[in-house]
């Protein structure tokens, strides 16, 4: 199998208005399309991520999401960014709470973690 990039990650949301405009307003990613599917009452929102895509979902009555961030599964999201300080004043300046910034050991790159509005944990990690 050969792939160039990964194509989307799907997310559901529990607030679909607060995660639509947590993604679009605070992370600042693109909308491509937005569509409400009746026959599922939910919402799907499109969003461009360099070269991929979030799938942002709403589905009524969602279970919580399990905050076991070592269990089997996604772990987490990480974002690609030209300077970690600089995106940590951004989220903070727009209310988002983010961790210490970290060092990683093996590439000496900076990088930090924070979360979406359901606790789903992101990471910003420097080019």
């Amino acid at each position: 199998m050969l792939t160039n990039f990964i194509h989307h990650v799907a997310i559901i949301a529990s607030d679909y208005e607060t995660s639509k405009h947590f993604y679009s307003k605070i992370l600042g990613f693109e909308i491509i399309h937005e569509a409400y599917r009746e026959e599922r009452q939910s919402y799907k929102l499109d969003l461009k991520v360099g070269e991929s895509q979030i799938e942002l979902f709403s589905f009524p009555d969602v279970p919580e999401r399990q905050n076991k961030p070592e269990a089997a599964g996604l772990r987490h999201l990480c974002f690609a960014v030209e300077d970690v300080n600089e995106a940590v004043k951004e989220l903070t300046a727009k209310g988002v709470e983010v961790e210490d910034i970290r060092l990683d050991p093996y590439t000496h790159k900076a990088y930090t973690f924070f979360k979406d509005p359901d606790g789903l944990p992101l990471e910003l990690y420097e080019k």
